[in-house]
């Protein structure tokens, strides 16, 4: 028992951390163009973006019901704490989904599209800056007490290092709808937005070598392990890795590849990811309590592994099926609004 003790909560970490970066690489893209959106020079190139998420965007955003529900389900008082600080961010998000997802639906059936147009980059903007405060909040530290019970202010999460990390995610869903846009689009459009993937990839860079220089001098325990062995050698490894990864997408770009861009992107948000859960890890409420403290019974985690464990491969085959079934390029052609 004492084993599973230890494992159940190490395995439900990495079953969130793999929801979350689905999360993030799938709905990243979809926030990405819709911020970009704004971007667009007449009707028709904006038209050609919103078609390019038209037949898959609703499956990207199931993996955040998951994680959710799974944060729920496996670390309750995580979920409880985290909600308590993060209400403003998240209400945030969900109103930047809402606004997006009426958008998108009501922007199809008008005549005079600009108003829908604007509420679907708003809500894409939105979302991404929700996110993007939640994220910072988190890996700063939530005030808890010695149960793990919220006891900070409601504006606990507006702070400088949390603008950091919310702009450079911003960053990082411009780069990540920029190459899937390169990915799905020819022409002048496609040459437009190897544009705008090479300059988010410049101010991404920018942004994450700043969280890295500032995280060590602001959080005393994130500078404790950072500089601790062996993980300072990997810790070490991975701007090099960020920075090669970096340099392969902008020859991806200048050699005029259309998927590689998006796969180097891909690569890069793992990277990016793996770092920040050696950083987290064993926390699930940065700096206060660990996945073992806040884990649900042993049982509930067995259950939930079993119904999650088949639920898993039938949402990664619903993802790759309708990826492979609508995999053409969307042209002036597809569009018809």
């Amino acid at each position: 028992m004492e084993t599973l003790d230890y494992l159940l909560p190490q395995i439900w970490f990495g079953i969130l951390a793999l929801f979350l970066f689905l999360y993030v690489m799938l709905d990243g893209f979809d926030l990405g163009v819709g911020i970009l959106s704004l971007t667009s020079s007449s009707e028709e190139r904006r038209g050609i973006l919103m078609t390019s998420l038209s037949n898959i965007w609703d499956a990207n955003e199931t993996w955040l019901v998951l994680m959710g529900g799974s944060l729920f389900g496996a670390f309750p008082l995580a979920y409880a704490t985290i909600l308590s600080a993060l209400y403003i961010p998240i209400f945030i998000m969900i109103f930047g989904f809402i606004f997006r997802g009426v958008a998108f639906e009501f922007r199809e059936q008008s005549t005079r599209k600009f108003f829908w147009n604007l509420s679907f980059a708003t809500g894409s903007f939105m979302a991404a800056v929700g996110q993007g405060f939640a994220l910072g909040a988190v890996l700063a530290g939530i005030k808890v007490d010695d149960k793990g019970h919220f006891i900070g202010t409601t504006w606990d999460w507006f702070n400088i290092p949390s603008v950091l990390v919310t702009l450079t995610l911003i960053q990082g869903y411009v780069l990540i709808g920029s190459t899937y846009l390169v990915w799905k689009t020819d022409g002048e459009l496609q040459e437009t937005h190897r544009k705008t993937a090479k300059l988010a990839a410049f101010t991404t860079l920018i942004g994450a070598i700043l969280i890295t220089g500032v995280t060590p001098f602001i959080y005393e325990t994130a500078r404790i392990r950072l500089f601790s062995k062996p993980l300072v050698y990997i810790f070490a490894l991975i701007p090099l890795l960020g920075i090669f990864l970096i340099w392969q997408l902008l020859q991806s770009l200048n050699k005029k590849a259309d998927r590689q861009p998006f796969i180097w992107t891909i690569l890069l948000f793992l990277l990016s990811f793996i770092g920040l859960g050696l950083v987290v890890f064993p926390y699930i409420i940065p700096t206060k309590i660990t996945i073992y403290q806040a884990a649900a019974d042993p049982t509930s985690l067995v259950i939930m592994i079993i119904f999650i464990g088949a639920l898993i491969p039938v949402m990664l085959f619903y993802n790759l099926y309708s990826y492979i079934v609508f995999r053409g390029k969307v042209t002036g052609e597809s569009y018809h609004g």
